[in-house]
C-alpha cells in the first residue's frame, strides 16, 4: 500500500484526479478525517472538505502506484 497527501482545491482538479486515476487497474481510497471514499468516484470526492488536503492510498506496491504518483504530481503534497 502507497499513501500520498494531495489537494484537491477546485472542481477542475477533482475532474483531472478522477480522469486520472481512473486509467489505472489499482483499488484507491481517498480520506479526510474519518470519512473514506473510492478515489475513482467524482461523487464521492465531492461529498468531502475540499478545502483540506486529503490522503490517497493506492492499493498496490508496484509500478503502478509510481506510475499514479508520477502524473498526480502537481496535485500533491510534499512533507
Amino acid at each position: 500500500m502507497t499513501t500520498a497527501k494531495i489537494l484537491l482545491n477546485t472542481i477542475e482538479s477533482v475532474k483531472d484526479f478522477v480522469n486520472i486515476v481512473s486509467k489505472f487497474d489499482a483499488a484507491m481510497d481517498l480520506s479526510s478525517g474519518r470519512y473514506i471514499v473510492d478515489a475513482k468516484s467524482i461523487m464521492g470526492i465531492f461529498s468531502m472538505n475540499l478545502s483540506r488536503p486529503m490522503e490517497l492510498c493506492i492499493h498496490d506496491d508496484g509500478a503502478e502506484a509510481g506510475e499514479v504518483l508520477a502524473q498526480l504530481q502537481g496535485y500533491l503534497i510534499k512533507e
